[in-house]
């Protein structure tokens, strides 16, 4: 299964000093030929040089879709139970 997340070839928009600071670090470091910084970049260069934010980020992203689907799973088991059709 191959599947393509497009936010990550995205150009980070520099919008606020913290991306103007860390767009111009991603910049330098990675020397991007065409001078823009993308998303995919900036998870490169966070998970070699901060690797606790990146995992932090990545275990609660992983709790909360294992929550969602938990309860995503009771609420099924609720509904045959009911004898309710699925709304999934």
């Amino acid at each position: 299964m191959d599947i393509e997340n497009k936010i990550l070839n995205s150009e980070v928009e520099v919008d606020s000093k913290l991306k103007e600071i860390v767009v111009s670090y991603i910049g330098q470091k990675m020397s991007p030929e065409d001078r823009n910084v993308t998303v995919e970049m900036a998870l490169e260069v966070f998970a070699e040089e901060f690797p606790e934010f990146v995992l932090a980020l990545a275990e609660e992203n992983f709790i909360r879709g294992y929550q969602q689907a938990m309860n995503d799973v009771y609420s099924m088991v609720d509904k045959e139970e009911n004898n309710e059709e699925p709304t999934a």
